[in-house]
């Protein structure tokens, strides 16, 4: 029997241009976006992109919220779960053989992945779009606090960039070294002899609407967007503060996934932590090396 929410599901899929949506906010969950962060990214006109939404919305794949005058969109991860459960349970009924190499496959990654993850360093790349600031100060942060336990890397997906004069300074004065920091394009990290990353995080929302090319390894994908400080316009105080903030939330982020027990989790509760971390900035405590 064919549902009509799953029919629903692939009919709204089925279409390029509400496809790019769905994959957009797929790239930005579990953030909720406002219609001019999607418009911009796929080059859509509101009217047309009104009518994408509707029927994502319509078909169970996307939910709406409203916060004032405003309204965000984002995937129903639950109902995107239930969707994929179906093609692989219902339609695999008449020919087993297809879904029995996936489910071993499967299972044997999330095996391999457990026994991976034991007394090794994970890597780690954090993007955004300059390269200036935010995953500098991501890349510097968890290179210290993750210390023997991950290796930390950052690009930007702009042609070139340099630091950020005001982030290194406050890396300097929070005794972060910054002396093999540097501006990175993401292409540095895209050819063969590039690392293989467990972990990719997108720190920028400019960087997660950019549909960049599947990474070799499967690794572990989140977006945890942060202000750009670098726009900040002000007084050099307001401007010094812009960048301490990115910084606290980064600092308290990452103090979040250096904890996480990865060699006991499995991939989907490993993802699910991720997400949270995401949605997470919990006051700084007094007194700590996050408190900026």
């Amino acid at each position: 029997m064919i549902y009509k929410l799953e029919t629903d599901a692939l009919t709204a899929l089925g279409h390029p241009g509400r496809l790019a949506v769905f994959r957009l906010l797929a790239r930005r969950a579990p953030d909720a976006v406002r219609p001019s962060e999607i418009m911009g990214p796929l080059g859509l006109k509101q009217n047309t992109l009104s009518v994408y939404l509707a029927t994502l919305s319509r078909a169970g794949l996307i939910t709406s919220e409203r916060d004032g005058r405003s309204i965000y969109y984002r995937i129903d991860l639950k109902q995107i779960g239930a969707l994929v459960q179906f093609l692989v349970v219902d339609c695999c009924r008449g020919y087993p053989e297809l879904c029995e190499p996936l489910a071993a496959h499967s299972l044997q990654r999330l095996n391999t992945d457990a026994e991976a993850m034991t007394d090794r360093i994970f890597n780690v790349l954090f993007i955004c779009t300059g390269n200036s600031a935010r995953s500098i100060f991501a890349e510097a942060i968890l290179n210290k606090e993750g210390r023997g336990k991950f290796r930390a890397y950052s690009a930007g997906t702009e042609p070139s960039s340099s630091l950020n004069p005001y982030a290194i300074d406050l890396l300097k004065q929070l005794d972060y070294d910054a002396s093999g920091l540097r501006a990175k394009n993401l292409s540095e990290f895209q050819g063969i002899d590039a690392p293989q990353f467990d972990f990719v995080f997108t720190v920028c929302d400019d960087a997660a609407h950019e549909d960049c090319p599947p990474w070799a390894g499967q690794p572990m994908t989140a977006h945890w967007g942060v202000d750009d400080p670098t726009r900040c316009e002000g007084t050099e105080g307001e401007k010094a503060l812009a960048f301490r903030e990115a910084f606290r939330q980064l600092y308290h982020r990452l103090s979040a996934f250096v904890a996480l027990p990865i060699a006991s989790l499995d991939a989907m509760s490993l993802q699910s932590k991720l997400f949270t971390i995401a949605q997470s900035d919990a006051p700084t405590s007094p007194g700590s090396t996050a408190d900026v």
